[in-house]
């Protein structure tokens, strides 16, 4: 599994989490440890998205380390 940093900020209705890495990937919550679990989540779906969309008959994925 990759590893990613995330940019947490405190705001009036809790926290906004987002990861600069992946463009659009952001998420909230009440607390510093719900945000985080969210933001876990929402690049867990934002790189199986990715992934899903980069398929065709003409590539292949491969896992790097």
């Amino acid at each position: 599994m990759a590893v990613y940093r995330v940019a947490l900020r405190n705001s009036e209705e809790g926290y906004s989490v987002s990861c600069p890495g992946l463009p659009g990937c952001w998420s909230q919550g009440a607390t510093e440890e719900e945000a985080l679990a969210n933001i876990r989540i929402a690049i867990r779906e934002y790189v199986d998205a990715a992934e899903e969309l980069a398929r065709d008959a003409d590539s292949r994925s491969r896992k790097l380390l």
